[in-house]
Formats: C-alpha cells, sequence, structure tokens
C-alpha cells in the first residue's frame, strides 16, 4: 500500500454484509482520492464483512486492510482509538474517512488528537482547493452549511448519514492484507451494562415515513400515525419530545440526535419544524405537513401543506390510504 493513501475506516457488519454507511463514505473517499491523486484503502477492524471483498472492488479501492484482534471482536472505543492510530501511523494516510454513528463520534475525534490533526464533523462533501481538503458539513441542526479548509497532514472526517448516493462501479473483488496492532495494553474505560437493540425495519432505510409530533396532544394519539403509516406502506417517526416523554423508543426518533433520513415521502403530522428535526428529514424527495399553526416552520420545508387539526384529517387520511 503506497504512503498517503485515503483510507476509509470502518467496523462491524450491519446491513447487506457490510457496516451501515460503508458505501457512502467509500464514494466520497474514491472521489476525494481521485483528486489528491492517491490510492484509496478501507480499513477494516475486526471480522471482515462478508462482502467488503467485492464492495471493494466496486468502489476502486487499491487495498483492503483488516486489523484482527480479541479486543476487536466486540469493538469499543479505547481498542479502536489505538488501532486507528497505531495503523495511522504507519501508514502515514492523506486522510482518515467514516461514517458518522454513535461510535464514530467517540472515536473519531480521539484519533484525531492522537495524531495531533485536525476533524471535521458532520461533513456532507469532500473536494480539494489547492493544498487543502474544503469540506463542506451540516450546521445549525441542518439549515446551513460550513465549509472547511483543512491543511493538515491527516484530517479525520466523518460523514452524516446519506451525505451521498453511492454511484458503484465495475471492479474486482480486492483480497484482504492483514495488519498487526499491538492492544495488548489497552483496558476499556466504560463498561457496557446493557446495549442497545435495534430489531425490524429501519427508518434510515424506509421509502415512507410518517412522524408524528407533541401536536398531537397525547402518547395514545399516537396510533394514528402508526395506522397512517401502515395503510401508505411506511414506517412510522416522531420527534425528540415525543421520545423525550416516553410516547415512542428512541430508534423511532428523527433529527439531529435520531435516525438521519432520506425517504421518497415524509408526512409529518403535528411537528413544528425546528431545525434539529428538520436535520432528519430534509432529504426527503417530497415532504407533507399537517399543523394547525399557518406559521409554523415546517411549512417552509413542505412541499405540500395542510393547516388543520391532525386529530380530524388523520382518520380520513388512513381511509382514504386505505382505500387505494
Amino acid at each position: 500500500m503506497s504512503q498517503n493513501a485515503v483510507i476509509v475506516c470502518t467496523w462491524g457488519e450491519d446491513q447487506d454484509g457490510l457496516p451501515v454507511g460503508a458505501e457512502e463514505v467509500l464514494h466520497i473517499g474514491r472521489g476525494l482520492a481521485a483528486d489528491l491523486g492517491t490510492d484509496l484503502a478501507w480499513l477494516v477492524l475486526g471480522a471482515l464483512p462478508s462482502a467488503a471483498p467485492e464492495t471493494a472492488g466496486r468502489y476502486g479501492v487499491a487495498n483492503l486492510l483488516q486489523v484482527e484482534d480479541a479486543k476487536l471482536e466486540s469493538p469499543q472505543p479505547d481498542a479502536l482509538v489505538a488501532a486507528l492510530a497505531a495503523v495511522a501511523g504507519e501508514r502515514s494516510p492523506r486522510a482518515l474517512l467514516f461514517h458518522q454513528t454513535q461510535a464514530s463520534r467517540a472515536v473519531a475525534p480521539r484519533v484525531a488528537g492522537r495524531l495531533g490533526d485536525a476533524v471535521v464533523m458532520n461533513g456532507v462533501s469532500a473536494d480539494l482547493s489547492g493544498e487543502c481538503i474544503v469540506v463542506t458539513a451540516s450546521a445549525y441542526g441542518g439549515d446551513t452549511r460550513v465549509v472547511y479548509e483543512v491543511s493538515g497532514r491527516c484530517p479525520v472526517i466523518a460523514f452524516i448519514a446519506n451525505a451521498v448516493v453511492p454511484e458503484p462501479g465495475d471492479g474486482a473483488a480486492v483480497a484482504a492484507e492483514a495488519l498487526s496492532v499491538d492492544l495488548t495494553g489497552v483496558e476499556e474505560r466504560v463498561k457496557i451494562v446493557e446495549p442497545a437493540r435495534f430489531e425490524g425495519p429501519r427508518l434510515d432505510d424506509a421509502e415512507i415515513i410518517v412522524s408524528g409530533g407533541r401536536g398531537l396532544g397525547s402518547s395514545d394519539n399516537y396510533k394514528l400515525i402508526e395506522q397512517l403509516a401502515a395503510a401508505l406502506g411506511g414506517l412510522p417517526g416522531a420527534s425528540r419530545p415525543l421520545v423525550d416523554d416516553g410516547w415512542v423508543d428512541s430508534s423511532q426518533q428523527v433529527g439531529l440526535t435520531g435516525r438521519i433520513t432520506r425517504p421518497n415521502l415524509y408526512v409529518a403530522i403535528g411537528i413544528s419544524g425546528a431545525s434539529q428535526h428538520m436535520a432528519g428529514c430534509s432529504a426527503a424527495k417530497t415532504l407533507v405537513a399537517i399543523n394547525r399553526d399557518a406559521e409554523a416552520a415546517i411549512f417552509q420545508y413542505a412541499k405540500y401543506g395542510i393547516v388543520g387539526d391532525a386529530l380530524e384529517l388523520l382518520p380520513e387520511l388512513i381511509r382514504a390510504a386505505g382505500a387505494r
């Protein structure tokens, strides 16, 4: 593997034999590596995902690297940081790229600290301008974009979900190259007492999402959101206040601190349109809003809007959707 490669860093296996978001970051990494005139490498920590060799070929990966160690079987932050810093110290990459998840939020800044280089979170794209890597990132809950010019040796960049639509090409499967790092002295300082568990379909992948907010009035009325979502063949979602109040599970939260979605249709019912929520749904192809307040911010984002009482409109919408 050549020095100064752009390295995409992943661990775990989530869906379709790949870590969540891997193809998106490989797509971004492929473009950045081409701009820099260097190789694209993919560093896998722990077990090699079943689809990794074929996927690496489709995204032009020159080197598929794997670090296996007992402490990476169920990767935790301290072991991940130590492994990433060790590989980066040996290979001198031009940039380290991550898909932004709860885990990588805890890991990426610490790796940058170990390397003494810059970190950019919430990225949506990366380009080259002169000697600088220019990173466009989401800011203020998705309300705007900020542009960073990064001139360091090895910036660490994390990209939010659905930042791009990945476009795989053609290419032969890439054989993995085993790397060895010394993690014997690493002890995790934070212990997971009970891991979060998510089962069934994910909002991240849903084509249709119907979300409810405080405008529903009470938790009993959330069942109308579930019924409309089922009638449309989609999934129910919620704004953060409903999760905070215990109406729904956190896996149903859409927003900056929840799920970042890109559905074909997003129906927001009784949701004001705060920037934190819009960060999770503004990429929807079509956004429909229902709110009693004609001045609600959600109408600035909606392609179609209805000013009215959601509790009066929802039963009619459910009947209409069920009669399709």
